[in-house]
């Protein structure tokens, strides 16, 4: 994007800033701005759909509607013939749907016979004032830019809310420990509880500034937001550096606030969390009353036993930067990742589909985006995740609003995962097939990646080097993979540093993996994740 881009983007941001600081959310008003949006599910979608979809020329979406013959008068006769999900799964057969990789930009629509080339850019909600532009937290290919308007944090904050209050959370002092610009996570965080104001009183991000130096444009625009902030009263904590590896802090923080408070929460990337839990054991620290909420990776029971063991409770929750918020824990979950789906701000439905390399076959989850808010326009977008989607009573405050439908075992069936970023695609296999064998000698077929989670939870990327390939020492192999991911793109260097903090990579000597049909896949998805040769079931 354009110096004069740039300007304009934050000029639109700083006009807007100031006006939604000054907004406050109760939770009754919360409360109803649910109610509402659940009563208008079927009108929003076909809102959207007739306007982002139907009224903009340029949709990605209209080939494909096309080549099902489809109108907007179709649509509206499927809905109140079969309702929303039952459109949806309509048009999934009829082949309206985007896959992961379309949706990034990273292949091409390909739909009997016909290629459609697309862009990420291609799926921005046309109608979306935007404010500002991040790039999502994930590292599965260049950076993509999502546009992020005031507006969708302001629609978003309502799930906030409702999630806090169903756990008994709001009012007790947080701790965030997200990223900064240009990863948007610890803002969302921010502006998300500003709206009800229950701002956190410190905030660490994960990066030290002698390994990572974001741009100048993201260092000045969170300094803006922090400033604006203060000068209209709110106690906006300034983000500090925290190291991995110094996460002692916090546990300490949480432990002395608990004494003072009573509770207190903390919300970060699950594995960070783990961190922390490991520090308060090694320091003799009872966090019995903190809560963690975490996301950014599957909360494996091996991490939540060793998250617990301080004493502290876990709640997760399940988010997209290209949709928002999908769900939040139930508060009287059958299994720690049991969690309620905001169906007045996405539909979801489940659809068979081959994991690539494999003859595995998983329900993979297709999501649609409902509200105008929306940085993108999301019609059954495949997302590489799967697991169980079920309706069912139980009893929590989540369930008197509407929200019966539950998603548990949540598992990538196409990501590799850790310390909250991911990596799959371009980037890595570059590196793998490529940048590996120049270094080392050998062929795409010596070299791999595949995770696992260590004695303590922790997943670790195993850099998989045949043991044909000679070495003088293991660490060349993990120091080559880090230097090339730096110079990959912004996203794949925070990668970077999260994992060389985490010392996430490790090198094992022994033959690539195959599968059963014969090839060797770069980045291997392990059963142990919970893939099996069926549909759906873990």
């Amino acid at each position: 994007m354009g110096n004069l881009s740039d300007l304009k983007m934050f000029g639109r941001f700083i006009w807007g800033l100031r006006g939604f600081l000054k907004q406050t959310l109760t939770l009754e008003e919360a409360k109803a701005i649910i109610k509402k949006r659940m009563e208008e599910r079927e009108a929003n979608f076909l809102r959207l759909v007739r306007r982002g979809i139907f009224g903009y020329p340029k949709s990605p979406y209209l080939p494909l509607l096309k080549l099902a013959r489809c109108e907007m008068g179709d649509i509206e006769n499927m809905v109140r013939a079969k309702g929303l999900e039952g459109t949806l799964q309509a048009l999934r057969e009829a082949g309206v749907y985007i896959t992961f990789e379309e949706f990034k930009g990273r292949e091409p629509m390909v739909r009997n016979g016909k290629v459609f080339p697309i862009k990420a850019k291609d799926f921005d909600n046309p109608y979306l004032r935007c404010y500002y532009e991040s790039t999502t937290g994930g590292t599965t290919g260049v950076g993509t830019r999502v546009e992020i308007d005031l507006d969708h944090h302001r629609s978003e904050a309502p799930f906030h809310m409702l999630g806090m209050s169903a756990h008994g959370l709001l009012g007790l002092p947080a701790l965030i420990w997200w990223g900064i610009f240009p990863d948007n996570s610890g803002f969302h965080s921010l502006l998300l509880r500003t709206c009800y104001r229950s701002i956190p009183k410190k905030w660490f991000y994960p990066i030290i500034s002698q390994d990572y130096r974001p741009p100048l444009k993201h260092r000045l625009a969170t300094q803006y937001i922090i400033l604006t902030g203060r000068l209209l009263g709110l106690p906006f904590p300034w983000p500090e550096p925290l190291s991995l590896d110094r996460s002692v802090v916090i546990a300490r923080w949480a432990a002395n606030t608990l004494k003072n408070h009573g509770g207190c929460l903390v919300s970060g990337h699950i594995s960070m969390l783990l961190r922390i839990s490991l520090s308060a054991q090694e320091e003799g620290l009872d966090l019995t009353g903190v809560s963690f909420l975490g996301g950014g990776e599957p909360p494996t029971p091996a991490k939540v036993r060793e998250i617990t063991r301080c004493g502290a409770r876990y709640i997760p929750h399940y988010f997209f930067v290209e949709t928002g918020v999908v769900g939040f824990s139930c508060a009287n979950p059958v299994e720690v990742n049991d969690l309620h789906l905001f169906k007045d701000g996405l539909a979801l439905i489940q659809y068979p589909r081959q994991v690539p390399g494999s003859q595995i076959i998983v329900d993979a989850f297709h999501f649609t985006a409902l509200l105008p808010t929306a940085p993108k326009v999301v019609l059954n977008v495949e997302s590489d995740d799967y697991g169980i989607v079920e309706t069912r009573s139980c009893g929590c405050p989540f369930e008197s609003f509407g929200y019966t439908e539950h998603i548990r075992r949540i598992h990538s069936f196409r990501k590799l995962t850790g310390e909250g970023v991911t990596l799959v695609g371009g980037e890595m296999v570059h590196i793998l097939e490529e940048v590996l064998p120049i270094h080392f000698g050998g062929s795409p077929l010596d070299y791999q990646l595949t995770e696992e989670e260590d004695e303590w939870g922790f997943t670790r990327l195993n850099l998989i080097v045949s043991p044909k390939i000679k070495l003088r020492e293991e660490k060349e192999v993990i120091d080559v993979v880090l230097e090339a991911l730096k110079r990959s793109s912004v996203s794949a260097d925070l990668a970077r540093a999260i994992w060389s903090q985490a010392g996430s990579l490790r090198v094992k000597r022994m033959e690539p993996i195959w599968t059963d049909r014969g090839k060797l896949m770069p980045l291997h998805l392990s059963r142990s994740l919970g893939l099996k040769n069926s549909k759906g079931g873990e």
